[in-house]
């Protein structure tokens, strides 16, 4: 059964290739990419930046030879370069902060926002081999008095969403641990993260949330942690109660829900698979059988949708563009991948060849 899904991998890889050639485009005079066939980069030239960085990450991921075109490659990093605002974030043009919502409190949607954009344009940027500009726009959580104000402001009753907060707070800070001027700052506020995390993971679950009852409450835990996770991988610290969370995320059938919540659970459960015997033949079977499924959801036209029903939106983008759900498009296509490349990773221990993210993030995978 593995040898029949790591061929099948094999052979979606090759149509993701002829997908991901479909959706190049030019924009401002620089080669980019649509999100989708129906993305229409004249109507929302914001969705240029989105559309660009996932599938370059998806392009560096799956190796479907855009680094064979040094000229390319290279433009395309200046332009999304050119995106950088001043403060050395980035955001989506045509998006109007009036029209986007994540919480009722306008910074903190922001923030959301700014982080997410931010996190991902960095990694397109790594995958375009590109050196990394510093983050100035986050220098100001180095003080840890700052950083404690910011987590007490945290809304624990929403772990997915501060799950995204922590994972790219915690990138920014891992590459500002990278500048001589700032290491030792960020070296502790890195530290007085992780120590949070220890202090409130929940011993039942290993997540981290304060209604952890209802199913609905549990899996948006388990969403949640799965980003919080990666701080853990990335500084060598062991993760806690892993073994609880291998046993919720074991709870749930292995079946195609969303492109979010598929990667989630595969990412925490192949993660375990290299740090702990805990279930191990249950959790390789369990990837075995939704690398089945997923390769059964790809599109004839080699991409991925997130899910077959309603309209997708950029997220946070309450009034912006839209497709309908079903079709093939840069961030389900990333992200499915993202499991499908781990799971080939925990079938085939020998097998190397994926460009896994270096940044903390859904695409980062320590073990590649």
């Amino acid at each position: 059964m593995s040898e029949a899904l790591l061929d099948g991998i094999a052979q979606a890889r090759t149509l993701t290739h002829e997908w991901i050639r479909t959706m190049a485009a030019t924009h401002e005079a620089a080669p980019v990419f649509r999100e989708s066939a129906q993305c229409d980069l004249e109507r929302w030239p914001g969705m240029a930046l989105p559309g660009t960085y996932n599938i370059a990450m998806l392009s560096r991921l799956i190796g479907d030879g855009l680094d064979s075109d040094p000229e390319c490659q290279s433009a395309m990093a200046d332009w999304i370069l050119a995106k950088r605002r001043a403060e050395g974030s980035w955001w989506l043009d045509g998006m109007d902060p009036a029209d986007t919502f994540k919480k009722t409190d306008a910074e903190e949607t922001r923030f959301y926002l700014i982080g997410h954009i931010s996190n991902y344009a960095l990694g397109a940027l790594e995958a375009l081999d590109r050196s990394l500009p510093v983050p100035d726009f986050s220098r100001r959580y180095l003080d840890l008095e700052k950083m404690e104000s910011w987590m007490a402001r945290r809304d624990w009753d929403d772990p997915w969403q501060e799950g995204n907060n922590m994972v790219n707070l915690g990138s920014f800070l891992l590459l500002l641990r990278e500048d001589d001027k700032t290491r030792e700052a960020a070296i502790g506020a890195l530290d007085w993260l992780i120590a949070w995390h220890i202090d409130n993971s929940n011993p039942n679950t290993g997540f981290w949330g304060n209604r952890q009852e209802t199913e609905r409450d549990l899996l948006h835990a388990m969403a949640g942690a799965t980003h919080n996770y990666h701080l853990f991988y990335k500084l060598g610290r062991p993760v806690p109660h892993l073994d609880k969370a291998v046993d919720y995320c074991l709870t749930q059938p292995p079946d195609v829900v969303s492109a979010c919540i598929d990667a989630d659970l595969v990412d925490i459960l192949a993660n375990a698979a290299f740090l702990t015997d805990h279930r191990k033949d249950e959790v390789v079977e369990w990837l075995t059988e939704i690398g089945h499924a997923l390769l059964a959801f790809q599109n004839g036209d080699g991409g991925f949708a997130d899910t077959m029903e309603g309209t997708r939106r950029f997220d946070g983008w309450t009034t912006g563009y839209s497709e309908p759900q079903g079709i093939s498009n840069g961030f389900a296509t990333f992200f499915r991948w993202i499991a499908l490349a781990m799971i080939a990773r925990v079938l085939n221990p020998e097998d190397h060849d994926w460009g896994f993210r270096h940044m903390v993030g859904l695409g980062y995978f320590k073990h590649r």
